[in-house]
């Protein structure tokens, strides 16, 4: 079993920043690509960037420029440092993790979420 577990959100003003972080444990062979997802109220569930494990980034077009994803792989840890908010970008924020198990199989893990709200 695999537990993702987010550091809280927060309030914070509108041009603020915060830092969110979300760490894997359990029993895993690989943490493969991880990243944040956000659903505001009454919207669905959508991707705000993700990291493979090489590296490499992809951002949702809102944040490019204001938010920047890395991770520790030693740690197993996802960060998402959150610029220049804006009150659109106040949301449940969810880490996610795909993680190959002993036995080779990939899965897709989820945090339970942190509110991140942003005042105007």
């Amino acid at each position: 079993q695999v537990q993702l577990v987010e550091s809280r959100g927060g309030l914070v003003q509108a041009g603020g920043s915060l830092r969110l972080s979300c760490a894997a444990s359990g029993i895993m062979f690989r943490v493969n690509a991880m990243g944040w997802f956000r659903q505001a109220p009454g919207a669905q569930r959508e991707l705000v960037a993700t990291i493979s494990s090489g590296g490499s980034t992809v951002y949702a077009d809102s944040v490019k420029g204001r938010f920047t994803i890395s991770r520790d792989n030693a740690k197993n840890t996802v960060y998402l440092q959150m610029n220049s908010l804006k009150p659109e970008d106040t949301a449940d924020y969810y880490c996610n993790a795909r993680v190959t198990d002993p036995f080779a199989h990939d899965m897709d893990y989820w945090g339970k979420g942190t509110l991140v709200t942003v005042s105007s």
